[in-house]
């Protein structure tokens, strides 16, 4: 008799273009990951993330300071997540830090990517272009992207995969910023996939 394997429940956090979240989507779509995105969580209500989520009829919710006190975003967070059963929370491209308790709730199941080779260049104040920028003047021979669990500080959580890519003479920031999004646009999905056969 044959079994269906389970579809695993994702939520997707995302803050801006969500390029990585249409990216995953897809991947689910076209079969690559056996799970299904439940939700988005954004803090941004006017990013492309939650754009393409009311287009393609995806569940989101948007969470900041601005929509609830201080003191309720952990349980409305956590409220969500258990509402559709998440079992894998999947940040991509998310600027705000991940409290202490949702970490908790969720140990060993929230996955980040760093458009970098972690240690380096991570950490507070590590974002976006300002990382690329960083690699250039520092005259990196190498740079790629880093997918690690998230723990209680930026970029510190155990990493469970890195690929690199040559940083090339000719590479500005902008250029650099873009063969890396590449680079995650390929990985990411693939450590997806084998990390939740873990779980």
């Amino acid at each position: 008799m044959n079994t269906i394997a389970k579809k695993y429940n994702i939520a997707i956090f995302a803050s801006g273009t969500g390029s990585n979240f249409i990216n995953i989507y897809n991947n689910i779509c076209n079969g690559n990951i056996n799970a299904q995105i439940k939700l988005l969580i954004s803090n941004n209500p006017n990013c492309r993330a939650i754009e393409f989520a009311d287009k393609n009829k995806i569940n989101y919710k948007i969470i900041n300071n601005f929509r609830f006190k201080d003191n309720q975003i952990d349980n409305v967070m956590l409220g969500a997540l258990s509402n559709y059963e998440i079992d894998l929370i999947v940040l991509a491209g998310y600027m705000k830090k991940i409290s202490k308790k949702v970490i908790e709730f969720y140990n060993g199941k929230i996955l980040n990517i760093h458009p970098a080779l972690l240690p380096k260049f991570g950490g507070k104040g590590f974002y976006g272009m300002k990382i690329h920028e960083s690699v250039i003047k520092s005259k990196e021979k190498i740079t790629g992207v880093t997918v690690h669990v998230v723990d209680h500080d930026y970029d510190t959580g155990n990493i469970i995969y890195q690929k690199e890519i040559s940083v090339l003479k000719s590479d500005t920031a902008s250029s650099l910023s873009q063969r890396v999004l590449e680079l995650e646009h390929r990985v990411y999905p693939e450590v997806i996939r084998n990390f939740l056969e873990t779980i």
